[in-house]
């Protein structure tokens, strides 16, 4: 059964890639609907930290509906040696909850024109000559000119492009109610611990009446991820707080060269697999890559998607699987590194959105220890013994 006249653009999945997609091609002109599996406002697991190329993508269309503002970063080893950095000028990041921000994207779409049908879970996708054909689980089917899938590394558009992974993370996360302690510790503040495990790391994130603790680590070590953030907890004294939601996601890093189109269905965000593979960042590459699928879509031009995501995003993912390598193989390195001025300069430059990982590495001093300091291959991690606690920090951290 199909419901409407064909489409120019359907788009499958209603985050910040899906979005972002429908709204450059509604603005286009092209006719356009997003098919959303659950209803918005809906809660997603998601750090909510906005870097500055995240917000030169939001800005121009909507209200950023932050939580807060971040000037300064703890950073942290394995929940020990604090020390605090802060930006005076610029803020580093914008907090926000993805109820919140994938709601205001939601606005911006409908306003651009786009149709946004709710509870509308995609079963299959299929194509021929002329159109590409989306089944819904109630067998509705939708028929547009092109299909951009945006639903997910485990979604049926990434398996429908054929999409391989090459990394894959398990992060688990805790939503706590903050107190009004914490909300005066905790503002315009974030931390980060690089763990013990290799390639791990911790994250608070403050957003205003919540703070967001969570934990990343490569997937494979369930039991290992999970006492990384109890530990964590202990150590920041936070395991009293109400647990507002507790929640648990993978992330997927896409092999290089994995495909980002089969025929008229583009793959865009963790559909396509684009995200930082150190930091795991996912929403600049998210509103990037959902803006090109959406213009590539409206004027025709599916090679010229790929051809932009691979020069851009590509490299930036390549530089970052470079930097992953040294983490690896020196923990303590990054560390060291955000402790100097040059370190942090470049850390809240890359923040701001100022500087890609991908220029970084490509100037020429960089380059070279980069070269001397990471080898060609990430080893893969092996589980270590739980650490024995230590006591709780002091109320602030050494400045």
């Amino acid at each position: 059964m199909i419901a409407e006249p064909p489409w120019d653009v359907a788009v499958v999945g209603g985050g910040p890639a899906g979005l972002a997609a429908a709204h450059a091609a509604a603005r286009a002109g092209a006719r356009t609907i997003v098919l959303e599996r659950a209803e918005h406002p809906r809660y997603k697991t998601c750090g909510g930290g906005l870097i500055g190329t995240s917000l030169g993508m939001a800005s121009p269309h909507l209200t950023v509906p932050g939580r807060d503002t971040i000037h300064a970063v703890t950073f942290t080893r394995n929940g020990r040696r604090p020390f605090t950095r802060r930006s005076h000028r610029q803020p580093l990041l914008t907090m926000v909850r993805r109820d919140d921000f994938d709601r205001a994207w939601f606005d911006a779409v409908v306003r651009a024109g786009a149709k946004v049908r709710q509870n509308s879970q995609v079963r299959a996708i299929a194509q021929d000559d002329r159109a590409a054909t989306v089944t819904l689980a109630d067998g509705t089917q939708i028929v547009a000119g092109t299909v951009i899938g945006a639903d997910g590394s485990a979604g049926v558009s990434s398996r429908y492009a054929g999409v391989t992974f090459a990394q894959q993370d398990l992060g688990l996360e805790v939503e706590l109610a903050a107190t009004a302690h914490d909300r005066q510790l905790w503002r315009g503040r974030i931390q980060l611990d690089w763990g013990q495990f290799p390639g791990s790391y911790g994250w608070v994130f403050p957003k205003d009446d919540e703070l967001t603790v969570g934990v990343i680590m490569s997937k494979g070590h369930g039991a290992a991820t999970k006492q990384y953030l109890q530990d964590f907890l202990d150590d920041l004294g936070l395991t009293d707080r109400k647990v507002v939601r507790d929640s648990g996601h993978l992330t997927r890093c896409r092999e290089p060269g994995a495909p980002l189109r089969r025929g008229r269905v583009l793959v865009t965000g963790d559909a396509a697999g684009l995200l930082e593979p150190l930091t795991r960042e996912g929403i600049s590459f998210a509103l990037r890559s959902g803006a090109w699928a959406g213009e590539a879509a409206a004027t025709g031009d599916l090679a010229g998607y790929e051809r932009r995501v691979e020069a851009e995003l590509g490299a930036e993912m390549a530089a970052g699987r470079r930097l992953l390598n040294i983490y690896l193989r020196r923990p303590g390195l990054i560390q060291t590194a955000v402790a100097t001025p040059p370190g942090w300069r470049a850390f809240a430059s890359f923040c701001r959105g100022e500087l890609s990982i991908a220029r970084a590495v490509g100037r020429p001093g960089i380059r070279h220890a980069v070269t001397l300091l990471g080898g060609s291959a990430a080893r893969v991690p092996t589980a270590r013994q739980p650490r024995t606690r230590s006591a709780a920090p002091p109320s602030r951290p050494a400045e």
